[in-house]
């Protein structure tokens, strides 16, 4: 067992890693750009996201070009893989992974990558999640 999948279980997300974050069918089901909006607010407002399925949740920060290799080191720690680096400075750093969303660990997650950010001269600028899209035969 490698070490990624070993703290996945760890942490109780090991069920999550079925949701392949490469799939072309991914659509956002959920985000938030407001740093004021609580996550329970943006969830409860979500409409085809899916509670009991993983999704692809992402981070989209905003950091100094000299620390993105800093945060993806750290992320990768937490096991989030790196999704995109825009070129520039400050340069803009999308982490994801793959987990079953709720509240609780969305907030907590959030605060966790506004500090990450924070510590290294950016900011969080958002989050959002995918989940693969239904047509209307599968609605959730």
């Amino acid at each position: 067992m490698g070490a990624r999948a070993w703290l996945r279980g760890l942490l109780g997300r090991g069920g999550a890693t079925e949701l392949d974050a490469a799939r072309a069918d991914l659509v956002v089901v959920v985000s938030s750009f407001d740093d004021a909006e609580a996550c329970s607010t943006a969830l409860g407002k979500a409409m085809d996201w899916t509670a009991d399925q993983p999704v692809v949740l992402r981070h989209h920060l905003r950091v100094p070009a000299a620390a993105v290799n800093a945060v993806q080191v750290i992320a990768a720690q937490q096991g989030y893989d790196t999704a995109s680096v825009s070129a520039g400075d400050p340069a803009k750093l999308v982490v994801q992974r793959v987990q079953i969303l709720d509240a609780l660990h969305c907030s907590q997650e959030r605060s966790r990558m506004a500090g990450l950010a924070q510590r290294h001269e950016g900011d969080a600028l958002g989050w959002d999640a995918l989940q693969p899209a239904t047509g209307p035969a599968e609605k959730r």
